[in-house]
């Protein structure tokens, strides 16, 4: 029977505990069931080295796995003897178990731990507990690997007592001596308040559980609902475009036929005329023949005689309107077709703003708030640039159309319905829907401010000024300081200086911040109004000592304080 254990014991997996099944064996020379070692270097796959159960000896890469056949020769031969099984009381300790701590030899797993006695019993050492009325106040838990922690440090005596002075547990010793006066307990009375609370705690942790539960239900319902919104607008929008194409293709197979019709009704014409201005040479040829002849004829009385017989010839009607008639073919249609497809640019780009401010506006449950430092706005960077046909004409743009600035003499003569004409203001091409930010680096007196498009451009009245109608929001920078300004009702701001402001759009949420930029960012004014169109980024100067000047520029994905100070010098390395 002993020589039958110790065999079972040699071929038993250490992991599962059981008769080695598909034995393998690694390169330390320990051997395991095949599935057992997988999953476990499964479980170390992540750290790039793999290791072995018992003697943690690593290999690098992962070893390949054979069956070894001698091993599993070995474990049916012992199978054949009746031994399949273990005895119920041999369930040996494995590496993540708690042994007892009275088996000699190979440990059994424990099934409890003293208080008491601290230390850990398999069934068959943990009976004594049971049957002797010595050990009948010992306190019994489940196996615990951590009993050595309830032992003092300093007297080696079990600590039963709480200090709740130094909110720590402690021995008796302790408690006549280095703790003594202070606030104690049983370390059980404490263990009792402090379970009180963490039943509170818990209750609290599981409604915060049912909470979030709900609300990932509702995100999963709304991630649903959002993707068959979007997989239906997607098909529905195909259609709407393949309709539009097929009609362009329409109108394009409509002119192509048109064209080729008319081509061929003028065509006719025009070789029915050549056709009788042949025939008419033909006839004039062979009037010219017969006068030719009887001019050559040497007989004075034949020549009288022939003469009255020549018929008269006919007018033409068709050479002289051939000569003084303009040619016109089918340039004017070219330059229709073109009018049209011009036509078509602006309604799509009309319309694709439109869309595009839709699609920002699809609402879900979620809603970001407005970040809280430099880095969380530069998620939101966008690069602006100004629209030349809106500048008025003493404001020079130049690197790339973001940078403006004021000259006392016009830069263009050119006019266009989109100019500011008396305002030294300027708008930027893009519209801005969604999230945006950008910055203003500035000089002089400027008004840093966003506005509709259809803002007045013509005239000196308050429907064009930045900030002076229901439009248009401005931010009036100084050395003296800031004003805000919309639908001309200007609020002065207090704020600390600096050269350059940041400005904080979200359109669907109807927030418009302005912040003063330095090392730090400090808010100087923030709106929350609801937007009814696509804004513009817009620019108002004031021709302060004939030189001032506005970078609109593209922010860095980082800010580094020691590196972007704010300088012209430093402004210019952004670009």
């Amino acid at each position: 029977m002993e020589q039958n254990q110790l065999d079972r014991e040699t071929l038993s997996c250490s992991i599962c505990l059981d008769l080695l099944k598909d034995p393998v064996t690694i390169p330390c020379g320990h051997s395991y069931c095949m599935k057992c070692i997988k999953n476990f270097w499964d479980e170390e796959d992540h750290k790039g080295i793999h290791s072995c159960p018992q003697c943690r000896e690593t290999f690098t890469p992962r070893p390949v796995l054979k069956k070894s056949t001698m091993l599993a020769a070995l474990v049916e031969q012992l199978k054949k003897t009746g031994l399949q099984a273990a005895p119920a009381d041999l369930c040996y300790a494995g590496p993540e178990d708690v042994a007892c701590d009275f088996c000699s030899g190979r440990k059994l797993k424990a099934i409890k731990s003293c208080l008491v006695c601290l230390a850990s019993f398999c069934e068959k050492h943990l009976q004594p507990h049971y049957d002797s009325a010595a050990f009948k106040k010992h306190k019994l838990v489940e196996p615990s690997k951590n009993l050595q922690e309830n032992i003092c440090s300093r007297h080696d005596e079990v600590m039963k007592m709480f200090c709740r002075t130094d909110q720590k547990c402690i021995c008796l010793i302790c408690l006549m001596e280095e703790h003594k006066g202070h606030d104690t307990v049983s370390a059980a009375a404490e263990r009792t308040e402090r379970q009180r609370e963490l039943e509170v705690r818990r209750e609290n942790i599981q409604q915060r559980i049912q909470d979030r539960e709900k609300d990932v239900k509702l995100l999963q319902q709304e991630l649903e609902a959002i993707k068959h919104s979007a997989d239906k607008t997607v098909e529905d929008s195909e259609k709407i475009f393949t309709q539009l194409i097929r009609l362009i293709q329409k109108r394009s197979s409509d002119v192509k036929q048109q064209i080729r019709s008319q081509q061929e009704t003028e065509g006719s014409r025009v070789k029915e005329l050549q056709e009788k201005l042949e025939q008419e040479i033909t006839e004039l040829k062979r009037k010219d023949a017969e006068l030719k002849q009887l001019s050559d004829t040497e007989d004075h009385n034949q020549f009288l005689h022939n003469y009255p017989s020549l018929s008269a010839l006919s007018e033409s009607t068709h050479s002289s309107s051939i000569k003084i008639r303009p040619l016109s073919y089918f340039e004017d249609v070219t330059a229709a077709v073109s009018e049209l497809r011009d036509q078509l640019q602006d309604i799509l780009r009309d319309a694709w703003t439109n869309i595009s401010l839709r699609l920002t506006e699809v609402d879900v449950l979620l809603s970001e708030p407005e970040p809280k430092s430099r880095a969380g706005f530069l998620r939101y960077s966008c690069e602006i640039t100004l629209d030349p046909n809106t500048a008025n004409s003493r404001l020079l743009l130049s690197e790339g159309n973001r940078k403006v600035t004021f000259m006392n003499q016009p830069q263009s003569d050119s006019s266009h319905p989109d100019r500011f004409t008396d305002y030294l203001q300027v708008l930027s091409r893009e519209s801005l829907t969604g999230r945006c930010y950008w910055e203003v680096e500035r000089r002089g007196i400027v008004y840093v401010a966003v506005a509709y498009k259809n803002i007045s451009r013509t005239g000196e009245g308050n429907e064009c000024l930045f900030g002076a109608n229901d439009k248009s929001w401005a931010l009036y920078c100084s050395q003296g300081g800031y004003k805000f300004g919309h639908n001309n009702i200007w609020t002065s701001i207090s704020g600390p200086g600096s050269s350059r402001v940041g400005v904080y759009l979200d359109h669907r949420a109807g927030i418009l911040s302005f912040y003063s930029v330095s090392e730090t960012m400090t808010l100087l004014h923030r709106v929350q109004t609801t937007f009814t169109q696509p804004l513009h980024a817009g620019v108002f100067m004031q021709p302060v000592e004939n030189t001032a000047e506005l970078l609109l520029i593209p922010t860095p994905n980082t800010f580094n304080p020691t590196l972007d100070r704010l300088t012209r010098t430093d402004t210019q390395t952004l670009f």
